[in-house]
């Protein structure tokens, strides 16, 4: 597991754009200002990128890739066309299978279960109707949290960028293997739950 994946706080924003078709991503350590992660949408086709400005924008598939500033693969996040639920591959920097999620039937706020390579459930990432807030809980234990930060009514109002600060609980281990399935999941709620 990458250096960059054992920090506790993470601040995401999303790139701006009024006409986009791919989902990238600058993570950054908040305390320091200074970019640890990027994610990124490379190799999207040109059907993809039409049906992205459509109605059929949840179902289309993605290919993300989590890297450092650097261009090191870190983590990718896939998933083929999605008709009814998503099932999202999560892959390590060798491109093995490290985990899944699988979008949960009739939630509220949006939910998926995280589950690691052999289908074992480790967390499920439950949201709030009400608001963009987002919790993966093992149990009634708390793992991390996602909330969006409010950046602007400009900015809101005519992009589609968002800002996220991802906060993982002090009870998870800098080299538990989930801190690689949070970091992926916050990557894909959008496709997955909210677009």
């Amino acid at each position: 597991m990458h250096a960059a994946l054992r920090e506790n706080l993470y601040l995401v924003k999303e790139h701006v754009g009024l006409f986009k078709a791919a989902n990238n991503f600058d993570i950054f350590d908040p305390a320091s200002g200074r970019k640890v992660l990027e994610c990124r949408e490379p190799n999207l086709g040109f059907f993809t990128k039409l049906l992205r400005f459509t109605d059929y924008k949840r179902m289309t598939p993605f290919d993300v890739r989590i890297t450092t500033p650097e261009g090191r693969k870190v983590l990718t996040v896939k998933r083929g066309v999605s008709l009814f639920l998503s099932k999202v591959e999560v892959l390590d920097e060798t491109d093995r299978v490290i985990g899944l999620f699988k979008q949960k039937f009739f939630s509220i706020g949006g939910a998926f279960d995280v589950f690691d390579a052999h289908e074992k459930l480790l967390c499920t990432l439950v949201g709030k109707w009400t608001s963009w807030e987002f919790k993966f809980k093992a149990g009634e234990r708390e793992l991390a949290s996602v909330t969006k930060k409010w950046s602007g009514l400009g900015k809101e109002l005519f992009t589609t960028a968002d800002t996220y600060m991802l906060s993982i609980d002090r009870s998870v281990a800098a080299d538990d293997k989930v801190r690689q399935l949070i970091m992926a999941a916050v990557m894909c709620i959008d496709m997955v739950l909210k677009e």
